[in-house]
């Protein structure tokens, strides 16, 4: 019987969305005031959502707690209280957007959790805007 659990997580981090290979103007123009130099910081709201089939041994797709720990492991304390375009190498090369920052957050665990189960997160940087990514 298939399934879907979801962990609930939250991070506060600043970013500055701009492309460097532009100039200022072309930035503010195409990305307003989130391309201001100083930064701005959001208090993102993350759920991940694990689908797949009850372990009938053990009732449960995946043990909570161990979901927790992952979330926490790759998310929370790399991203948690840093400015994501300064302190994050994943952000590096790429524009920390919230559906950049989604498909980072996907790809991170993906890796520790059981492929044959199907993995969405969900980012709200705003209780208005998110974004969902379910994978390449």
């Amino acid at each position: 019987m298939r399934t879907t659990v979801c962990r609930k997580e939250h991070f506060n981090a600043a970013h500055r969305i701009f492309n460097p290979a532009w100039d200022q103007a072309r930035n503010l123009a195409v990305f307003g005031k989130c391309a201001y130099e100083n930064y701005h910081g959001h208090n993102y709201e993350l759920v991940v959502k694990l689908t797949g089939d009850i372990n009938p041994e053990t009732g449960y797709l995946i043990d909570l707690k161990t979901v927790a720990r992952i979330v926490e492991e790759e998310v929370v304390l790399p991203f948690d209280h840093k400015n994501l375009n300064l302190d994050c190498p994943e952000f590096a090369q790429r524009i920390p957007s919230c559906e950049n920052i989604a498909q980072v957050i996907w790809l991170k665990l993906r890796q520790r959790f059981e492929n044959e189960m199907e993995l969405e997160v969900i980012l709200y940087e705003t209780p208005r805007n998110w974004v969902e990514y379910r994978g390449l």
